[in-house]
């Protein structure tokens, strides 16, 4: 299978970014969620773990300014587990609709507890349990132990608010190097680059 890129009516070049590449995200980002493109915010995080071994998965971002990309997880993943090795991971956000992508690299590093408290407070409750309810990565029997045990906290925490677990939280990657790609035809694609630590937006050859 063969997609035919043909460009948008933009044209992304390293004066754009002179500003910063947060505005552009967020302009791209705008674009994406008009264009209908599914859950816009999802975003491909790969990490490393104690063995070399990489392993990729799709997360939700929650958080994102000029210090990097902000996503939440339990202590206990795998995903956690790798980066207490190594702390350093890249995420991509695939915006396949409007043939649009945007990769974000660098050192990661736990969010403050107030941070994350501020965030949980804006979980659905059942997201807030279903944190609770589960050991993150470990094996299980099968769905009705999660069931059950999704059940028992619900009981514990019924007619009261439901606190952060102590063992999750969020992390951000720092943004030591963005770049931005579109599709284009005859794929010669457009593709801008910005390292750390200056952030010097740069046009790389597709």
């Amino acid at each position: 299978m063969r997609e035919k890129y043909d460009g948008d009516e933009s044209d992304l070049r390293p004066e754009d970014l002179a500003g910063g590449w947060v505005p552009v995200f967020r302009s791209w980002f705008d674009e994406a969620v008009a264009a209908g493109a599914p859950e816009p915010n999802a975003m491909v995080l790969a990490t490393v773990d104690e063995t070399g071994l990489p392993a990729t998965r799709t997360v939700l971002c929650k958080g994102l300014d000029e210090r990097g990309v902000v996503f939440y997880t339990n202590y206990g993943s795998d995903k956690a587990i790798a980066i207490a090795v190594n702390p350093v991971a890249s995420v991509t956000f695939p915006w396949i609709a409007i043939h649009r992508q945007v990769h974000v690299r660098g050192r990661v590093t736990r969010v403050t507890a107030e941070e994350t408290a501020q965030y949980w407070a804006q979980r659905p409750r059942g997201s807030q349990l279903g944190a609770w309810s589960s050991d993150q990565s470990r094996p299980v029997a099968d769905r009705a132990e999660m069931a059950k045990r999704f059940a028992e906290v619900e009981a514990r925490f019924e007619g009261q608010d439901v606190p952060v677990p102590p063992d999750w939280g969020g992390y951000r990657i720092t943004a030591q190097v963005v770049e931005f790609w579109q599709g284009r035809e005859n794929r010669v694609h457009n593709r801008v680059r910005l390292v750390a630590p200056d952030l010097t937006p740069v046009r790389l050859q597709p």
